[in-house]
C-alpha cells in the first residue's frame, strides 16, 4: 500500500498516518541527532516495519525492548529510527504515547499486554451470529475507555437478523450497556453481489458513519475471532486487503485470519489498526474505564447514605433502591461488581497498599461472620 502523499495534499509525507505539530515538537531532540521519524505499522519478533518519509523500512527493536511488556514497541507507536546506510537499522526510541490500549494477558503472572498505541477510536466488532454477550461488550468498553480512546460498537452480520424490529431491540440492548457510545449495525454478506456499503445503507448507513468516524484519526479494530473484523476492514479500505475465512458451521466461530496487528491507511482519511481475534479480554488497571461504562450506577451511588457503600445490603443505598424501582437492571450491577473485583485483584498484584487493604477487608468480613455465628449459637442455647 502506498503511504506517500502529494505535496499539494499534505505538507508532510507522514501526515496521512497522523503526524502533526505536536509529534513534530516531541521528535525534535531525535531529529537533531540525525534520526528519522516514522510510525510502526507492524511488529514481529523483535523486528518492526516502520513507515518513514522515505518509505517503509525494516528495523530492529533491540534498543527499546525493556523487561516491562507495556514499554515494548507496539503497532501505532511513533518512533525515531536510524537513517539509511546502516545494516540493520534500529529503532532508537519511541515518542511518549497519547493513548494505549492495554489488556491483561491470560498468563498466571497477569502481565499487561499493549495491543495498540496512539489510538483515537476503539471499534468493537460484535457478531450477531451469536447470542449477544453484554457482559463481554462491557468488558471491551472498559478497556477502550481506560485507553483514552472513544469506543464505537459495530454489530456485524446483521443480515442474520432479518426482522428489523428484533434488530432494533438488539441495538437498544447494546446502547443500554454502552452509555455514550455509538452503536452501529452493518451486514457482512455479499453473496448476491451487493456490497457491504450498499447493505449498510439499507440499515441506516452504519458503515458510512463508521468511515466518517475512522477518518478522524487512528482507529483500532478489536473483537473475538469470527466477529467479521477482516470483512469490516476490507469494506473501510475499499479493497480485499485482509484475508477472510468463513465461520465454522458447528459453533458459529471463526479462525484467526489476522495473526499480527497491522496499521493501514484508509482511502477516506485516517488509519486503521486491525488486530487478531481476542479470546480473553482481561482488565488491566481499568478502574476509571469501568466507572465510565457503568456511569449510571456511579451517579446513583452519589445518593447513597454512606460514601463507602458496597451496594449489597447497606441501609440508604440508592443503587439498590434504583434496582427496586426498575431504574437499574440487576444484571448491570452484577457485571459492575464483577469487573470491579477483577480489576482490584489485578491492581493488587503490583500495589502493596491495596493488597493490605484487601487483606484487612477479608479479616473484617471474617470477623463479622464469626460474630454472627456466635450470636446464632448463643441464641440457640
Amino acid at each position: 500500500m502506498n503511504f506517500s502523499s502529494s505535496p499539494s495534499a499534505s505538507p508532510h509525507p507522514l501526515a496521512p498516518l497522523g503526524w502533526d505539530e505536536e509529534w513534530e515538537a516531541a521528535f525534535s531532540p531525535y531529529g537533531a541527532q540525525g534520526l528519522l521519524p516514522g510510525r510502526v505499522v507492524r511488529v514481529d519478533r523483535g523486528q518492526c516495519d516502520v513507515v518513514t518519509g522515505d518509505g517503509t523500512v525494516r528495523a530492529d527493536t533491540a534498543f527499546v525492548t525493556p523487561h516491562d511488556p507495556l514499554r515494548v514497541v507496539c503497532t501505532g507507536d511513533w518512533v525515531a529510527v536510524d537513517p539509511a546506510g546502516g545494516t540493520p537499522r534500529y529503532v532508537r526510541a519511541y515518542l511518549p504515547r497519547r493513548t494505549a490500549f492495554v489488556r491483561s494477558t491470560s498468563s498466571k503472572r497477569s502481565e499487561g499486554q499493549i495491543l495498540a498505541a496512539n489510538v483515537d477510536h476503539a471499534v468493537i466488532a460484535v457478531s450477531l451470529a451469536d447470542e449477544l454477550d453484554l457482559a463481554r461488550i462491557e468488558r471491551f468498553l472498559a478497556l477502550a475507555w481506560e485507553s483514552g480512546a472513544q469506543p464505537v460498537v459495530v454489530l456485524t452480520k446483521s443480515d442474520l437478523v432479518p426482522d428489523p424490529v428484533t434488530l432494533g431491540h438488539l441495538v437498544q440492548d447494546v446502547e443500554t450497556s454502552a452509555p455514550g457510545v455509538p452503536v452501529l449495525a452493518v451486514s457482512a454478506r455479499e453473496d448476491d453481489g451487493t456490497s457491504l456499503r450498499e447493505r449498510s445503507r439499507e440499515l441506516g448507513g452504519g458503515l458510512d458513519v463508521l468511515a466518517a468516524v475512522a477518518a478522524g484519526g487512528t482507529s483500532v479494530l478489536i473483537g473475538r475471532s469470527g466477529a467479521g473484523k477482516s470483512t469490516l476492514a476490507n469494506a473501510l479500505l475499499g479493497e480485499d486487503v485482509m484475508d477472510v475465512r468463513a465461520i465454522r458451521d458447528v459453533d458459529g466461530k471463526g479462525r484467526h485470519t489476522t495473526t499480527t496487528r497491522n496499521l493501514l491507511v484508509l482511502p477516506g482519511g485516517g488509519v486503521l489498526i486491525d488486530t487478531p481475534g481476542l479470546r480473553g479480554v482481561g482488565l488491566w488497571d481499568a478502574g476509571s474505564g469501568v466507572g465510565q461504562v457503568f456511569s449510571e450506577i456511579e451517579e446513583f451511588a452519589e445518593g447513597c447514605r454512606f460514601h463507602d457503600c458496597a451496594h449489597e445490603s447497606e441501609p440508604g443505598c440508592a443503587v439498590l433502591e434504583a434496582i427496586g424501582t426498575g431504574a437499574l437492571a440487576e444484571r448491570r450491577l452484577e457485571s459492575y461488581r464483577k469487573l470491579l473485583r477483577e480489576n482490584r485483584r489485578i491492581v493488587a498484584k503490583t500495589d502493596v497498599r491495596l493488597r493490605a487493604e484487601i487483606r484487612k477487608d477479608w479479616k473484617r468480613k471474617g470477623a463479622i461472620g464469626r460474630a454472627a455465628m456466635e450470636a446464632k449459637r448463643g441464641g440457640g442455647r
